[in-house]
């Protein structure tokens, strides 16, 4: 049977359930036998593949190049060792692209376990009771409820319809919202049947009850996901500076090895031993470690995240985040508590506070339709929540039904037969009603859209017309009312005869009821820590300007008299030039702005070259959300379209956590600058050595196998602590990053290369020549690669580069503040790396085993003590330069 082709009636009794939903029992019944709502995801690229790509990339197959040498050379000239070097560097290049993978997929699992922290929910019937799921739980024959801004989550069968659009985009390519009904159809594929809504698809407006048919990989959504799935997202642009900063570091070495090799030979040397020379020139140039640091440091910043309520949803919008410059935040919800309470009444031509209602019964008898109004006239649902009968929605409806139940009374009688929805456009929503008067209209919105609606007021006396001094005092009114920062809705209501009614007229207007909902207590700090960072905060919301300019007063965002406030009928008469001219302002808010104008907002905002986030909630914030550079959506208000669109979505839908985002993000950028910092230091004393024996004749100080010990042994855990660096306290009180700024700047590569290499290369070399001349070395002599004094000079020349690199990753921390400073926080990541550094010096050093595979010998007490001495000379040189740079930018 086509269950499109079908009445209502046919299509539940082929399912076997009914309009009140399944039981417990038997859904259980029919989840074990279907299985959950869910498509297994096509693996995107075989895990294998992606494994063999770590080793193929560019630093991978230098790495690879210089170990072809290495064979090459010991092929032509046996009984040099050239076999050890070439394992050793294969062994590298797999302890290397086994570590990157690793950190790749516990970073995919952890944003993968991140995400399911916001599990899809429906509304279903069981039992005739409504419930709230997980949309896995769905089975064929399940009774759910859509409403606008929710995903379909399975494929369904419409049973009731309330002015439902649905959108098909993502099933059927249409852009357009569809009209959905619940007639029979006679349609030859359910994909173009108007009573079939189908997986993937999304409410944009209305209401309904369906009936499951197909879920999981059974739907249509399931079986294109099957076929469609592709591999990969855009790269990013820290990515896209990672590649570049990777191709540029290896050419270099590749360049400094090629040209060097030439020197060697135009000097003379023997051909393998200048071939042995440029291996080693490449292989200590090479940062191995930096891909694998760069994942961990994203990984870990996704999951500092989340535990400060911000999930994010691709790993790319942790770095967008750090070089933020505007914000473009919704009021309700976001900047405050979205925690409303009817404050105060206008009724009859009178304010009347909330606390009075209960002492003064007569105005509440003579205005019981407004009551009756607020009761009724909402898209709240009543949930049946272990045992209990709760409330959901939005808490402003949930607010109205409150005081509409306690002020109207007895309602039974009444009930709602039809709606008019609401949408951006009218700012209100209507519900048609039959009462024991008769049918009426009840209709609830914006003061300005319900005005021109009404054709009387109600005042204590009786109907008056509303006449132009009636609407002024109604204005004025809602002026005070929103100067409290009160949100203010006009309530309007007429009899009607049979039928939903073509249009709102001709309605007599009730009067306004006004909600308090109080600013978030940890906002005010937030906008203040934003003003510090060079962030701006722009509100956006669709409230009433004199109560988003109270808010934005009491939370600290204006502090002017005049701030420039523009409306969204201003907005709509604006080109894109006067918009961009007007967000020059100082302190800028827009009020009574649909959702879809925050597009034109954030479009014009990138075009002035900022960066921005904006907040969204709604099924037409979508746009906005992908339009801006971070798209943030509330987990808590937001719909599902919103979550979908975004990059980020807020747990707990507060504006601070957007604000502890960004200094995760700004951290990310931080903590790869100081991994880098503190690998290209240790290149200088690698490449010395090599220069040394070149130039000077003496024996080579380092040997190509300490190299790789210190770049992938001893350096690697410290350089990812520092890549996973907790935000400094002082990341918010600077400003954003400038967009072209690169992460390799010239100021850190003079401080690495210059200053923090050339001492490690000196204190290295003293160390060397130490030991040669504590045993009587003198320049000239010749030392075989296995005499004793080699080994101990070399040994010692090792020791020293992990000594100075021990007191190196503490300078690292900061480019300007001291180690000494209090400020610092633990990282017990970089307490187990310092430790398996020492661990792994000792085990070189006074083990057979690694005195056989690293060329090693055991070195005195003195020479551990002039190494030590060197590495505090050094620690004092660098923090004199930090207190100079601290004392001359305070000047």
């Amino acid at each position: 049977m086509r269950i499109h082709t079908v009445t209502v009636e046919q299509s539940l009794a082929s399912l076997k359930t009914a309009a009140t939903g399944l039981s417990a029992s038997e859904a259980g019944r029919r989840l074990a036998e279907y299985g959950p709502n869910h498509f297994e995801v096509v693996q995107q690229q075989h895990l294998l593949l992606r494994f063999g790509k770590e080793f193929t990339h560019f630093f991978a197959i230098i790495l690879w190049i210089g170990a072809g040498l290495s064979f090459l050379a010991e092929h032509f000239d046996p009984g040099q060792g050239m076999v050890r070097l070439g394992l050793a560097i294969v062994g590298v290049i797999l302890i290397n692209g086994v570590f990157s993978f690793w950190q790749e997929y516990k970073a995919e699992r952890a944003v993968a376990a991140l995400r399911q922290l916001l599990p899809q929910k429906v509304k279903v019937l069981r039992s005739t009771q409504i419930v709230e799921l997980v949309a896995s739980e769905l089975v064929p024959g399940d009774v759910i409820l859509l409403e606008e801004g929710d995903f379909v989550p399975a494929d369904c069968r419409l049973i009731e319809v309330s002015r439902l659009r649905v959108n098909l985009s993502t099933v059927t390519g249409e852009a357009l919202a569809k009209a959905r009904d619940s007639a029979p159809s006679v349609e030859e594929s359910p994909l173009h049947a108007r009573n079939i809504v189908l997986a993937g698809t999304s409410v944009v407006s209305g209401q309904g009850r369906a009936v499951v048919y197909a879920t999981g990989r059974h739907t249509e959504f399931g079986r294109i996901a099957q076929l469609t799935q592709t591999a990969g997202e855009p790269s990013s642009p820290l990515q896209r500076e990672i590649a570049r900063l990777s191709r540029l570091v290896a050419s270099l070495a590749t360049g400094m090895g090629v040209l060097l090799f030439l020197v060697g030979q135009a000097m003379g040397l023997p051909p393998w031993e200048n071939m042995l020379f440029a291996i080693g020139i490449i292989v200590a140039n090479v940062p191995e470690g930096l891909l694998p640091t760069v994942t961990l440091s994203l990984a870990m910043a996704t999951q500092r995240m989340a535990r400060r309520q911000a999930l994010v949803r691709h790993l790319p919008a942790v770095e967008a985040l750090g070089s933020t410059t505007v914000i473009c935040s919704d009021k309700t919800g976001t900047l405050t508590e979205n925690r409303m309470s009817v404050q105060g009444l206008w009724i009859g031509g009178a304010f009347i506070a909330r606390a009075d209602l209960a002492t003064r019964t007569q105005p509440v008898d003579e205005h019981r339709q407004l009551f009756a109004n607020a009761a009724l006239c909402h898209n709240v649902r009543e949930i049946d929540e272990h045992g209990k009968r709760e409330l959901r929605g939005d808490p402003m409806e949930i607010a109205l039904v409150d005081i509409g139940r306690q002020a109207a009374g007895d309602l039974s009688g009444y009930g709602v037969v039809d709606e008019i929805p609401f949408d951006t456009d009218r700012k209100r929503m209507s519900v048609l009603c039959q009462t024991p008067q008769g049918r009426m209209l009840y209709c609830k919105g914006a003061l300005e859209t319900v005005l021109d609606c009404c054709r009387f007021i109600q005042f204590d006396a009786g109907l008056a017309p509303l006449d132009p001094a009636s609407r002024t005092r109604l204005l004025a009114a809602q002026d005070e009312m929103a100067g409290r920062g009160l949100r203010v809705l006009a309530f309007a209501h007429r009899a009607v005869d049979e039928g939903l009614p073509g249009d709102e007229q001709e309605m007599i207007l009730a009067g306004l009821i006004g909600l308090e909902d109080p600013p978030r207590a940890e906002v005010p700090e937030a906008i203040a820590r934003c003003a510090a960072a060079g962030i701006r905060i722009i509100m956006v919301t669709g409230d009433h300007p004199r109560t988003a300019l109270a808010i934005a007063r009491q939370i600290g965002l204006v502090r002017s008299e005049e701030p420039l406030l523009i409306s969204g009928e201003q907005l709509r008469q604006m080109s894109p030039t006067q918009l961009q001219l007007a967000l020059d302002a100082a302190e800028i808010l827009f009020a009574r702005v649909a959702a879809e104008q925050k597009m034109r907002i954030v479009e014009a905002l990138k075009q002035k070259g900022e960066i921005v986030a904006v907040t969204g909630d709604g099924v037409n914030d979508a746009p906005a959300l992908k339009s801006a550079h971070i798209g943030i959506a509330m987990g808590i208000a937001g719909t599902d379209v919103a979550k979908a669109a975004a990059d980020v979505i807020l747990l707990d839908d507060n504006f601070a956590s957007i604000v502890a985002a960004i200094e995760e993000g700004r951290a990310v950028y931080d903590n790869i600058r100081k991994f880098l910092t503190y690998i290209l230091s240790s290149n200088i004393p690698e490449i010395v050595p090599y220069l040394a024996f070149v130039l000077f004749r003496i024996p080579l100080p380092l040997t190509i196998l300490q190299i790789l010990a210190v770049d992938l042994g001893t350096d690697m855990l410290p350089a990812l602590a520092l890549g996973a660096e907790k935000p400094d306290p002082a990341v918010m009180q600077r400003a954003p990053r400038a967009r072209g700024e690169r992460l390799l700047s010239w100021g850190l590569v003079a401080r690495a290369y210059l200053f923090l290499g050339v001492l490690e290369a000196a204190a290295a070399m003293t160390v060397f020549f130490f030991v040669l001349g504590s045993a009587g070395w003198h320049y000239g002599q010749a030392l075989a690669p296995t005499d004793p004094l080699y080994l101990q000079a070399t040994s010692a020349c090792l020791m020293t580069i992990v000594v100075m690199q021990i007191s190196n990753v503490f300078l690292c921390r900061h480019p300007l503040r001291s180690t000494l400073d209090r400020k610092f926080g633990g990282n017990r990541l970089l307490r187990i790396g310092i430790a398996s550094e020492l661990a792994l010096i000792a085990f070189i050093l006074y083990t057979p085993a690694g005195n056989w595979l690293f060329g090693s010998a055991p070195i005195s007490s003195t020479t551990w003590l002039l190494a030590i001495g060197c590495a505090l000379l050094m620690w004092s040189l660098e923090e004199l330069r930090k207190a100079f740079l601290r004392r001359a930018g305070k000047d």
